[in-house]
Order: C-alpha cells, then sequence, then structure tokens
C-alpha cells in the first residue's frame, strides 16, 4: 500500500468531492482544484482554478492526483475543452512540481462504440461513436502518450443522491417502456459512493492494470430498472412509447471482472440495492 502525504483531486465535483472526504477520513490531506474551491467541504483544501485554461499549482509532496472532469454541457467543443485541454493542463502541472504521483484519470464507458449487446471487457477496442464520445478517446490518448503509467478508470452510468433522472421520470410519468418486449436496451450503472471508492482503491493498489471500467455487477434492460422503481415507488408500471434521446444509447453488457479481481467489493452491487439506498434519502449530492 502506498501512503502519500498529499492528494489532489483535480476537477472536485460532486464525484470528486467524494473522493477527497474518503480520503480525508483515512489522514490523507487532500487539496481540491476547482473554478469555486470556497463550496468545497472542510477538510479539502480548496483551490479555485479553471483547468480548461489554467495549469494548476501541483505541490513537490503529491504522491496521488486524481482526475474527475466533467463538462457543463455535451457540446463537443465544451468536452474538448474539459477533458483535453483540462487534463493536458493538470499534466503539465504534474510535469512542473517534480512530483511523481500515482494518477488516476476518470473517463466513461461511452468510449465503446458497442450496440449489439455483446459483453465489453478493457480489451474491447475503443472506438468512440459520437462526437462527445472521440473526445474522451482523443483524452485517453493524451494520457497514455503524457503518463503511461497512469491509471483509467472508465465509468458507466453515474447515478446516486442528486442524480435522480430516472426516478423522477417514473414519478412525473414521463418514463416509456420500450414499445416491444426485448427492445429495451441494456443499461450499464454504479453508484456514485462506489465509483469514489473505486477511485480511492486503484489510487492504493499495488501494480494496477493501465485500465479497468467500473460498473456494477448487473447490466440489465433499462425497462427492468424502470418497472423497479415504479414499484418501489408504489406507483403504476410505464407505458410502451419512444424512448427519450439520453435513453435511447448503445446496448452493451459491461464486465467489472478485472476491478473485482483486485480484491474491490461494491456497497452497491446491483441497480436494486443503490436505488433504495437512493429512495431512503442516504447520503447527499456534493456542490
Amino acid at each position: 500500500m502506498l501512503h502519500p502525504k498529499t492528494v489532489v483531486i483535480a476537477g472536485c465535483g460532486d464525484l470528486g468531492t467524494e473522493a477527497a472526504l474518503r480520503f480525508a477520513d483515512l489522514g490523507y490531506r487532500v487539496v481540491g482544484l476547482r473554478r469555486r474551491a470556497e463550496l468545497l467541504p472542510a477538510p479539502i483544501e480548496g483551490r479555485s482554478t479553471d483547468l480548461r485554461q489554467d495549469v494548476p499549482e501541483i505541490d513537490a509532496d503529491t504522491a496521488i492526483v486524481i482526475v474527475t472532469l466533467a463538462a457543463g454541457s455535451r457540446d463537443p467543443d465544451e468536452y474538448r475543452a474539459t477533458y483535453v485541454d483540462g487534463l493536458r493542463n493538470v499534466l503539465d502541472g504534474i510535469d512542473r512540481s517534480g512530483a511523481r504521483p500515482r494518477i488516476v484519470v476518470v473517463s466513461s464507458t461511452a468510449v465503446y462504440d458497442v450496440s449489439d449487446g455483446s459483453e465489453v471487457t478493457e480489451e474491447t477496442p475503443a472506438t468512440g461513436g459520437t462526437p462527445t464520445a472521440q473526445v474522451l478517446v482523443e483524452a485517453e490518448a493524451l494520457l497514455r502518450e503524457r503518463a503511461p503509467g497512469a491509471v483509467l478508470l472508465r465509468l458507466s452510468g453515474i447515478y446516486g443522491p442528486g442524480r435522480e433522472r430516472l426516478i423522477d421520470q417514473v414519478r412525473s410519468g414521463a418514463a416509456r417502456l420500450a414499445p416491444s418486449p426485448g427492445a429495451s436496451p441494456r443499461t450499464n450503472r454504479i453508484h456514485r459512493d462506489d465509483a469514489a471508492a473505486a477511485i480511492m482503491h486503484l489510487a492504493t493498489l499495488d501494480d494496477p492494470a493501465p485500465t479497468y471500467l467500473g460498473t456494477d455487477d448487473e447490466p440489465v434492460r433499462l425497462d427492468d430498472v424502470l418497472r423497479f422503481l415504479a414499484d418501489e415507488l408504489q406507483l403504476p408500471a410505464p407505458q410502451p412509447g419512444p424512448a427519450s434521446d439520453r435513453q435511447a444509447g448503445g446496448d452493451k453488457r459491461l464486465s467489472n471482472a478485472l476491478l473485482r479481481s483486485t480484491g474491490f467489493t461494491f456497497r452497491y452491487p446491483t441497480f436494486r440495492e443503490g436505488y433504495r439506498a437512493v429512495l431512503a434519502g442516504e447520503g447527499a449530492r456534493h456542490r
């Protein structure tokens, strides 16, 4: 195990803040980089910086750098400024500092252009498929060029406190099942708290692999999730109809076997445990 003095969280939004607080609870000194550092809770040491434009100051004793950037919109230019330019600036800051930290960068399983329901692992080619996914592939290539020893964590759909789009759709009656049986796409997700725990795990793991998929144990058809939520909310099941744009994504079954092989365990191994915790009001979204 590594015993670092300083951990830097670059892009300290909801996920980054959750990871930062977990590091702090274990006695690490944690520095959080974001545009509005005053929003960060103690004991995180906040530093205000716009990583899309600024090269951050990284302390020389930094032993871990976590990059959890999040674009403000799905515009490809915003994606490039956030994920490519932001990552480049963080790597420049590390180079200037003289530190040699373990680097963990969060990416997305959206880089896999798979829609036939097949299984996806770390060995599956990441070819993009949408303009935003292509930007993520570009950012990953930059990481491999600049920091070949870094760990890449590709997360599936994050849900959790304050990330309740499907719950809101079911509550409002806007959710729709697929128009025919078997037409509902397979979806993959991970609770925010498990995503933060996976970041910590990989940051302190001896001899990690270059890439991991962060997703829970059960790829599941979207219709099954919607029916489950309706049942938990004691509401009628949604009616069949056209899916929204956000629901009409790829169709793939992500495998977490490599992450699990490292000894990582999930607090919320499936959407059932995770959504029940959200519906019970457990946890809070960080600003």
